[in-house]
């Protein structure tokens, strides 16, 4: 259930669940602030939890409203962000819709102006371009993965995309990768630092400063990548 409250002067809603479990348990992330919470916990106990953490949960959801987000509308005007770059729908001559990429006249900044499109329906947008993206992200997933496993003298591993809400990558003891297919919107070299991380895991299970050494041999910008890749949500 949706709850509101004010901390720190600002009002928040907030996700409340109760489940059973011995203490309250909170959660922030691209969704907002979730609690959960014993059975039998009153309301007052909770509101007494929120002021308490007051500082911490407005800080916290601050920095998730501050970060760039991959949210897509599905219209048919909307941009669809490609390796960091903007791309729209168009029409081609014989009727049939494409993916293009998105200019703008670099004297006057006004966007360039692109043929009508029809009125195409939400669910058919996401159809389309969602299988633009997954052929895009297999294709350059594919070919990192290629170039960086030789650099750690790994074999090339398989790969899945993801459609994790809150990983960019992962891997599994079988040597399978898993890459969200989101990371597709950004910068290259984003999904470089992403393929790394994932890489040097298939040789260091952990965090380790042995696991970071790998990752920065051959990805000397990891640190910067790092940091800019949680400016988005």
């Amino acid at each position: 259930m949706l709850v509101h409250t004010v901390l720190n002067d600002r009002k928040i809603s907030y996700t409340l669940r109760r489940c059973k479990r011995k203490s309250v348990g909170l959660t922030i992330n691209h969704e907002g602030l979730k609690i959960s919470v014993p059975l039998q916990a009153s309301v007052s106990h909770i509101e007494s939890i929120l002021q308490q953490k007051a500082d911490w949960i407005t800080k916290k959801l601050e920095q998730w409203q501050s970060k760039k987000s991959l949210a897509i509308s599905w219209t048919h005007d909307a941009i669809y962000p490609l390796l960091g770059e903007p791309w729209r729908i168009v029409l081609k001559p014989s009727g049939e819709i494409e993916m293009a990429q998105h200019f703008v006249n670099e004297t006057t900044h006004a966007e360039i102006a692109e043929p009508s499109l029809p009125q195409l329906c939400s669910h058919h947008i996401e159809k389309f371009v969602m299988a633009w993206y997954s052929q895009q992200a297999i294709t350059y997933f594919k070919q990192r993965i290629a170039i960086y496993a030789p650099a750690l003298n790994l074999p090339v591993p398989p790969f899945r995309l993801s459609n994790a809400k809150t990983r960019w990558g992962s891997c599994n003891s079988r040597g399978i990768i898993h890459l969200n297919w989101r990371l597709i919107q950004l910068p290259l070299h984003l999904i470089d630092y992403v393929v790394a991380h994932e890489l040097a895991h298939l040789i260091e299970m952990n965090h380790s400063k042995a696991f970071w050494k790998l990752v920065g041999s051959i990805c000397p910008e990891y640190l910067e990548a790092r940091r800019l890749l949680r400016g988005y949500a």
